[in-house]
């Protein structure tokens, strides 16, 4: 996170010495590296990420019947992989001068199972969309590398979505 700054070299033992110092984005008029509308969007979806990591977790503890072995540990592996995706995107946040947020969207676990499945689909299309639009901005703004981790992100959510949208079909067709 962050990065360093090089504020001198040392010669005069005949070896170099770099001083390195971190600087901290959030003090002393640190680097500001990309509009407020980009933070704005990074937090949203740093708080749709803190979101369903815990929806799916309560899912996956809740989940039960027939079904409950050959899918409730899907759950548990996508709600950890949203949480590694909030820590990507806090980091990349955080270096480019914003404060990440701690509050997630709204949790919608869900009572019944196929209205626990209609949730999870519904939160996969809101973050597939909002990911389009980060990469759109990330583009307008000349940030390659924030389009990057959005592009990596948005391949994980499309596979959830696969997962969830395919969980439905085998339900109905029961």
């Amino acid at each position: 996170m962050g990065g360093h700054v090089i504020l001198r070299t040392d010669r005069s033992e005949g070896r170099g010495k770099v001083a390195v110092a971190y600087r901290d984005p959030h003090k002393h008029g640190g680097m500001n590296l990309t509009s407020q509308k980009l933070k704005d969007l990074l937090n949203a979806a740093i708080a749709r990420e803190v979101q369903v990591s815990v929806q799916y977790m309560w899912q996956h503890v809740q989940w039960m019947g027939v079904d409950h072995y050959a899918v409730s540990d899907k759950f548990r592996d996508i709600a950890v992989e949203e949480m590694k995706h909030a820590e990507k995107i806090a980091e990349r946040l955080w270096y480019l001068g914003g404060v990440p947020t701690t509050k997630p969207a709204p949790i919608n676990v869900g009572g019944e199972l196929w209205e626990m499945v209609d949730n999870d689909i519904k939160a996969e299309l809101e973050a597939i969309s909002l990911y389009k639009k980060i990469e759109k901005a990330a583009d307008a703004e000349a940030d390659p590398t924030t389009r990057f981790i959005f592009e990596e992100i948005l391949e994980q959510e499309e596979d959830h979505h696969d997962f969830f949208t395919s969980l439905k079909e085998k339900g109905k067709k029961k």
